[in-house]
């Protein structure tokens, strides 16, 4: 036998063991190690859609060079088209035409899920925003990747002006860090009854209380903050509006972590602890302080509304929004992109693919699909954890469904693909 055919044979054979692993849904297709295997849904999908997650699309939101001013500037980001953005989105995610009608739907399908009763809002329930400000350090604007004041403005407008939400009833926060001028100003200077909450207060903002072992965790889970926000516990609707970026440790930040912004840390992120927030290097069960996030009453279970901010999007965790994306149909510019659910597991499922299959080599991203498996079976994780994050001995039901795309240039889901289990991608591109 010759040394060519000896080679032709083992790369043929090492190309059939991949093959069988992969079919076996050992390996997502984005080139990267995953738990979990392309179209290999697990969990039980949440929604008036159940497991859809909707990508609106705009070339028009982002226009920074990159150098230049500040990429959160109006002239760079437009307001115009964030308003765009959040409109379809809501509409798609609940299949109605009007922006009024399907705020209404949204708060009546997490009434009748959550709290069994038939209803929409009432006047005097109050509605939590958590926003990502990780990156702050004052309530001096700097040009780092935090929350989209557009989005953040739009969000607000759309509540007050379509939901009728009194303006009084609604905190912006992020109890962790500081709401910057850039958020503040652009949205009090409009709609001064809403209330800002971040970790110091002062100059217009709430300083921040909290709940004392408010979230005491499934398991001893070392020094981790246990108190939440006042503002989050209090609230009778969350709305979580996290960022499309990388984070070192697991992988990535969403929807998930971003609930870590909701707890008693310090300002100084050296000062916090991050037990069991990144997932085993091997990609071995276990549990994760994630899926307490998405589980607990007050956090993931109030959630009544997830959005990944993606107009610009960031493979690192700070810094300025960097590099442009080159993945189809971005070709080289920012993502100018928003995702929306009401399945929390399953937008962080949309995000991670997204990133991995942007940027494979993202630092930590290796099995960073754990805790959204965990979550999806939370009611029979991988890990054997029981999960119960208020201690209160009721086990978690699934907390959405989890799959990865067929692969990145399809970007096909389960339900796209005509099946009646998973997730749901609905891409939409806005008109100009």
């Amino acid at each position: 036998m010759g040394t060519k055919y000896k080679i032709f044979v083992i790369l043929f054979l090492f190309a059939l063991f991949l093959f069988g692993q992969r079919e076996k849904g050992l390996y997502a297709q984005t080139n990267v190690a995953m738990v979990l295997g392309a179209n290999k849904p697990v969990g039980t999908a949440r929604g008036i859609f159940p497991g859809r997650v909707i990508w609106i699309h705009d070339t028009l939101a982002a226009k920074w060079d990159g150098v230049n001013g500040y990429w959160w500037d109006d002239k760079y980001t437009s307001q115009i088209e964030a308003t765009k953005m959040l409109a379809a989105s809501l509409k798609s995610l609940t299949g109605e035409t009007q922006d009024d009608k399907a705020w209404d739907k949204l708060f009546r399908y997490f009434n009748a899920a959550k709290k069994n009763i038939d209803r929409g809002f009432k006047n005097d329930e109050k509605i939590a925003i958590k926003i990502n400000e990780n990156n702050t350090n004052a309530h001096a604007n700097n040009n780092n990747i935090n929350a989209s004041p557009q989005l953040v403005y739009t969000l607000l407008q759309s509540l007050i002006l379509n939901a009728k939400v009194p303006q009084s009833n609604i905190t912006v926060f992020d109890a962790s860090r500081f709401i910057t001028d850039n958020i503040f100003n652009k949205c009090h200077s409009e709609f001064p009854e809403v209330i800002f909450v971040d970790n110091v207060g002062g100059d217009g903002r709430v300083k921040s209380e909290y709940v004392e072992n408010a979230i005491p965790y499934s398991v001893d889970n070392g020094k981790l903050a246990r108190g939440l926000a006042k503002c989050v516990v209090e609230a009778d609707y969350v709305i979580n509006m996290a960022l499309l970026k990388g984070h070192v440790g697991q992988g990535v930040t969403l929807c998930g972590k971003n609930y870590y912004g909701a707890t008693d840390i310090d300002k100084d992120f050296r000062k916090n602890a991050h037990d069991n927030f990144s997932q085993d290097k091997d990609g071995k069960p276990k549990y994760m302080t994630f899926v307490d996030y998405l589980g607990h009453k007050d956090l993931g279970e109030k959630t009544m509304l997830f959005l990944i901010d993606g107009i610009y999007g960031s493979k690192d965790v700070n810094g300025i929004p960097a590099p442009k994306w080159k993945m189809d149909p971005f070709h080289n510019n920012w993502p100018g992109s928003l995702l929306a659910s009401q399945d929390g597991v399953a937008i962080d499922a949309v995000g991670l693919d997204f990133l991995s299959s942007e940027w494979p080599g993202m630092i930590d991203i290796s099995y960073a699909d754990s805790y959204l498996i965990e979550a999806a079976l939370a009611n029979d994780p991988p890990s054997k954890t029981f999960y119960d994050p208020e201690r209160d001995n009721i086990r978690c039901k699934s907390l959405g469904v989890m799959e990865h795309w067929n692969n990145p240039q399809e970007k096909k889901y389960s339900r796209n693909l005509g099946k009646q289990t998973g997730i749901e991608l609905l891409y939409l591109a806005v008109d100009h």
